[in-house]
């Protein structure tokens, strides 16, 4: 349970390796959190994340996860939360895909919008309900500002962020009054790993901006977040253009 200041103790990510992931992890680790459980696939990069973790004095352990394996994820899960309370899930898993290729082959289609929604869909599930059980908790999903509105660049991406959006929505809203907390994140173009090679879109952010803001936004129990802040105004724009006007402009931006 988080301390009588507020501060996160415990925390779950889903997703452990990735960059985001590890910034978050470890600016909380920088602060109180000294309970870290990474729920990921096995692999060297999950490895180095341990190791930062613990040199912030963090008591880290790894879970082996696959979003993929839907099946598995209450038996994988569940059994975490009866380890003892955690104050934050980070739900930060998912793939950007090959838009080109996946146009292409259904089947990779599919396995974006699986590992986006349908994976990210059965695990918030469990732990939203092992979080209501303990009485107490915030589950962070990570959206994008890909889901406010598709683009013909990222239109398989995007609508899977699209649908997680919606659902984590609708979750927090099951959720009110149970003393759980969700909060979503709509980051733009973040500069990652994941992202290298690709052209930067405008107002791109970092693994280390979004950490700042979802940090800030556990702070204040917000629901949504934005980053950086003024996308979300931008986005608003966007999301009234006429198609024909809208189409032109993603033209310009690739």
């Amino acid at each position: 349970m988080k301390d009588s200041l507020g501060s996160v103790q415990s925390l779950l990510v889903l997703g452990g390796s990735s960059d985001i992931a590890v910034a978050t992890a470890r600016k909380l680790a920088q602060d109180k959190t000294k309970r870290i459980i990474l729920a990921a696939r096995p692999s060297e990069r999950l490895d180095a994340a341990v190791t930062l973790l613990r040199s912030h004095g963090a008591d880290v352990r790894t879970v082996d996860f696959d979003a993929l394996d839907f099946s598995s994820h209450e038996k994988v899960l569940a059994p975490l939360f009866e380890e003892g309370d955690i104050d934050v899930v980070l739900l930060a898993f998912g793939v950007l895909g090959e838009q080109a290729r996946d146009e292409r082959d259904p089947l990779s289609a599919a396995q974006v919008v699986q590992t986006n929604y349908v994976g990210a869909v059965t695990s918030s599930l469990v732990c939203a309900e092992a979080l209501r059980k303990q009485g107490h908790g915030s589950l962070v999903v990570l959206s994008s500002v890909a889901a406010e509105r598709a683009r013909k660049a990222n239109f398989i991406y995007g609508s899977s962020k699209a649908g997680l959006d919606a659902f984590a929505q609708g979750l927090g809203d099951s959720l009110e009054g149970t003393g759980v907390h969700v909060m979503i994140v709509r980051p733009s173009f973040v500069e990652t790993k994941m992202t290298t090679g690709r052209p930067k879109a405008p107002m791109s952010t970092t693994a280390e901006a979004v950490a700042d803001g979802i940090v800030e936004g556990l702070r204040r129990n917000a629901e949504m977040i934005w980053v950086p802040a003024p996308v979300r105004f931008a986005m608003s724009a966007v999301r009234h253009l006429p198609r024909p006007v809208f189409r032109k402009v993603a033209e310009k931006q690739g």
